[in-house]
């Protein structure tokens, strides 16, 4: 999320935290890890993942612990840094629902609008789509033209992205959004949650079967296809030509290569590398899956003949 240019020392004041860096230093976004650039803020909140915050692209480093500061970077010193990003997060992207100030949704020409429709602020849809009963659309999501979604599908929702505390689970505001290009088909009952701090995309031509999940900030190519029931979590990379048959779930934070298919009911744990075929769960390359459930199927035998 790009924000006004604002200096180290007013969003330490803002937040009520020290500084370490010249007072100067600017800061002109406030991103998650998996989405930082130069100039942007990140938190982090455990030993585990200092390394990675103060090594990121992110240029300023809110932290709950005084470390030695990189070079052209500064930190904020906080005691909550998870409560601390989301205070910024609300200072400069206000959640906004029913507001004056905010534009209506921007519907192209030919676009059908069926029954039950709800399109959030700053909402935009293409040219020549079709809109079927019930889809709801979020806030600033986009869509491109000659898109099908069908009824009941929620384009959108919030991030499930949440921090375990004593006695309470914690939330981390969303403030990303959806980006559906050109040709999508959508079915029904589909959720698209849209990005923590960047956007989730739906890349050209690709067809997305009924009842599928599709995680925060997770980034799908063009012309892939999805069957009923895949669940994808978030900060994925799914390359140009990618098929999931039916039921298949991805762990956050891997890549498909382009051209790879998964077979159904898979578990996808790792990164799969282009134009192969994977199977099972945790999902492998299929023909040596074959081979092992193959294997498996004749430990009986194996064991009856180990007993005479």
């Amino acid at each position: 999320m790009k924000i006004p240019a604002h200096t180290v020392e007013e969003i330490a004041r803002m937040l009520n935290a020290e500084f370490i860096g010249n007072a100067a230093h600017p800061i002109t976004g406030v991103n998650e890890i998996h989405m930082v650039e130069a100039g942007d803020l990140v938190f982090v909140d455990h030993p585990k993942y200092y390394d990675k915050a103060l090594l990121s692209k992110a240029t300023t480093i809110l932290i709950n612990k005084v470390v030695p500061c990189p070079p052209d970077k500064a930190l904020i010193i906080s005691s909550e840094p998870f409560r601390d990003y989301n205070i910024l997060v609300g200072h400069f992207h206000p959640l906004a629902y029913s507001t004056s100030t905010q534009k209506p949704a921007q519907v192209g020409a030919g676009t059908q609008i069926m029954q039950g429709v709800y399109l959030g602020y700053n909402v935009t849809i293409g040219k020549n789509c079709t809109l079927f009963p019930n889809v709801v659309i979020y806030d600033n999501c986009i869509v491109g033209d000659n898109v099908i979604i069908h009824a009941n599908t929620v384009i959108g929702s919030d991030a499930f992205y949440y921090k375990k505390s004593p006695g309470q689970l914690n939330k981390l505001i969303s403030c990303g959004r959806v980006v559906v290009k050109d040709e999508v088909e959508i079915g029904a009952g589909c959720t698209i949650d849209r990005g923590v701090s960047g956007d989730t995309v739906i890349g050209t031509g690709t067809k997305i079967d009924n009842q599928v999940q599709i995680g925060h900030d997770t980034v799908i190519g063009e012309r892939c296809l999805f069957a009923s029931g895949v669940g994808i979590a978030g900060v994925c990379i799914i390359e140009d030509d990618v098929t999931l048959w039916g039921q298949v779930g991805v762990k956050s934070d891997v890549r498909l290569g382009k051209g790879c298919t998964v077979l159904a009911q898979s578990g996808v744990g790792d990164d799969i590398p282009p134009g192969k075929t994977w199977f099972g769960s945790p999902a492998g390359e299929a023909s040596e899956k074959m081979k092992e459930l193959f294997l498996v199927r004749r430990i009986p035998d194996i064991l009856q003949k180990l007993n005479k």
